[in-house]
């Protein structure tokens, strides 16, 4: 450990100190940033606990590349190469091992930073499985608002309160376009409140989310609208509404909602709130 430590120092000494500080700071900048990624995404996935197996491997590695003997030559040329390509191995494992993951997560980088911040895309299915479930929610709300049913859905990709959950009735159902319709019929019990869901299940129905107290919001928006505004002001969540007296299709995303989207659109946001897509900068009307 010692000949490691002496190592940077005579890095310092053989550069003019301005450009080796430069130089170590980028240095340790760049591997910080790889190992916060790299720890980050698994613990995101739940396999923290491979963490403890490849940190002493990557420290092993540092070591063994800065050691030197006494006529310059590198200390551990076989070790440290292998080292240094097993953890190139872990990496490439952690790709092959989280396939769906890896590829939402590229498109979240690919996204606004504003945007691919808000939205977890953390999911215990496939993305085929998402895309059935994106293709219910559009054909339920596209049929709610033919006939003008009003419908309050939200997309949570994180967990929503114990409180906000438990004001409505847990269903833990597969999401269906037949199911998300029958909480809205006017004379289901449910209809009132708004349908929770996450992933491709439907785990909550008829909750009752918080109100904006924003007193820019048109008058002419109802509760469901209100609603929608206050839950996405306070939660990363996304939220579908469906206008009782127009039929018109309205979302809410960072307490700021849109108004008149049709299939193709509501499609659109929903690929990117699940991660399926990358995040557009493209604006809405907004209201």
């Amino acid at each position: 450990m010692q000949t490691f430590f002496d190592n940077i120092k005579n890095r310092f000494l053989e550069q003019p100190p301005t450009i080796a500080i430069i130089i170590c700071a980028l240095d340790v900048l760049f591997f910080a940033t790889l190992l916060y990624v790299a720890f980050s995404f698994l613990k995101k996935n739940n396999a923290e606990r491979l963490v403890f197996f490849i940190v002493p491997f990557i420290l092993l590695g540092a070591v063994l590349s800065a050691l030197k003997m006494p006529d310059g030559s590198v200390g551990f040329p076989l070790t440290g190469s292998v080292i240094s390509f097993a953890v190139l191995f872990a990496a490439l494992t952690i790709v092959i091992l989280f396939p769906a993951e890896t590829r939402r997560s590229l498109w979240k980088l690919s996204s606004p930073r504003e945007s691919w911040e808000t939205f977890n895309t953390k999911y215990e299915v496939s993305d085929e499985e998402l895309t059935a479930a994106i293709e219910h929610i559009v054909r339920a709300t596209q049929n709610m608002a033919k006939k003008n049913t009003g419908a309050l859905i939200v997309i949570a990709p994180e967990d929503l309160p114990a409180h906000i959950l438990d004001s409505g009735t847990a269903v833990d159902g597969k999401v269906s376009n037949s199911l998300i319709e029958t909480f809205f019929h006017n004379k289901s019990p449910l209809h009132d409140g708004a349908v929770v869901i996450s992933g491709n299940r439907v785990i909550a129905a008829g909750c009752f989310l918080p109100l904006s107290q924003d007193r820019t919001i048109d008058k002419e928006l109802g509760t469901r609208h209100r609603a929608a505004i206050g839950i996405t002001e306070e939660y990363r969540v996304f939220a579908i509404i469906v206008s009782e007296e127009t039929g018109v299709i309205s979302t809410a995303s960072g307490g700021k909602l849109t108004r008149y989207y049709d299939s193709v659109m509501l499609t659109d946001a929903l690929m990117q709130v699940y991660g399926l897509k990358a995040v557009s900068s493209v604006k809405r009307r907004k209201k």
